[in-house]
């Protein structure tokens, strides 16, 4: 198994958890290390199996998709990947801030889901392109805006390289636009990530979101 990707399905639907099983057991990169069928029994699964990444259902019984997400996140270095059937659900949302590493709908096709555990394991977002911008901007709208001071201490480029994560460009794509080479933009990122206290990309998106930073921009 070395070398694959180690992914748990947490689903409480029978059908789609065990497609989704047969979806990641036939992908050659992948290894399927667990299934779960509730909230409570996802976090066990991690805990005792340690997976890369977690593809969690938002709606369980016994303990949500959103209190496991914040669990797995607290405990564990696994990504998680929410799979929902709503593009306007709060509990998305909610994950987001919980730390997990982005959602899909799950009328995403299996191409789709399988580039999207690839995706939040090498540490990039995985927003769904239908609801990315507007499930974050009107849920940190609803909100009070935490203290912006984090986004004011960072030099100018570190906050061209957030505007720019912002607008969901990679790691290519930044160094392109930016005129930096990637392992440059690789170094701006682990620093934004030790000066804004955020786990990943999808964490500060969130953040920048909330703080009224991303407004900023456009003004």
């Amino acid at each position: 198994m070395s070398g694959r990707i180690r992914v748990l399905v947490a689903e409480d639907d029978a059908l789609l958890r065990g497609s989704l099983c047969e979806l990641v057991t036939a992908d050659a990169g992948l290894v399927l290390v667990g299934e779960a069928g509730d909230g409570a029994a996802a976090v066990a699964a991690v805990r005792r199996l340690r997976p890369d990444v977690v593809l969690m259902d938002i709606r369980m019984p016994v303990l949500d998709g959103l209190a496991a997400t914040r669990e797995v996140c607290a405990s564990s270095s696994a990504r998680v990947l929410i799979l929902t059937t709503f593009d306007l659900d709060e509990y998305v949302y909610e994950a987001l801030r919980a730390g997990a590493s982005g959602f899909l709908l799950k009328n995403a096709g299996p191409p789709e889901i399988l580039r999207a555990v690839r995706t939040v394991h090498d540490g990039h977002a995985m927003l769904a392109p239908e609801v990315t911008g507007r499930v974050i901007a009107e849920f940190a709208r609803r909100r009070e805006q935490p203290e912006r001071a984090r986004f004011d201490e960072l030099t100018e480029r570190e906050r061209d390289v957030v505007a720019a994560i912002a607008e969901g460009m990679s790691n290519d794509e930044i160094a392109a636009a930016l005129f930096l080479s990637r392992a440059t933009v690789k170094t701006y990122l682990s620093r934004l990530f030790d000066k804004l206290g955020v786990r990943d990309r999808t964490q500060l998106v969130v953040l920048a979101y909330e703080t009224g930073f991303v407004d900023s921009l456009r003004r």
